[in-house]
């Protein structure tokens, strides 16, 4: 028996979660990493309004590429167009976190299963 054939109502529901995420999400493939997030900061200018208020603000697009982190500054245009590609990413990635759960849930059901059947046989 494989492990991803753990039997009983629990494996069924937890087989039955997986393949409903894998149905339901393709990689899409305009998809961004990482978080966009609007920062403000003062220019430093005695005389800009900024210097007595929260500051300019600021698009950036932080992600995790090749082991480091990178910020990439986004024009305030083009905001609109990023941000529901950066959701579209965090919810492929949600979804990749479900799967890989179930099928190390399953793991842990087929491992109670055969544990139990060895001590039996014994």
């Amino acid at each position: 028996m494989d492990w991803y054939e753990a039997k009983g109502d629990p494996a069924s529901r937890l087989r039955q979660r997986k393949h409903a995420w894998l149905r339901r999400f393709q990689i899409p493939p305009d998809a961004l990493p990482g978080t966009l997030a609007q920062t403000y900061h003062r220019c430093g200018k005695p005389n800009c309004w900024c210097a007595d208020n929260e500051g300019h603000p600021s698009w950036s697009l932080t992600f995790m590429a090749d082991g480091k982190r990178h910020v990439e500054h986004i024009p305030e245009e083009l905001v609109e167009q990023i941000r529901p590609l950066v959701e579209q990413g965090r919810e492929f990635k949600d979804a990749v976190a479900e799967v890989f759960a179930a099928n190390a849930q399953l793991l842990m059901l087929w491992r109670r299963q055969t544990t139990k059947k060895r001590r039996k046989k014994t």
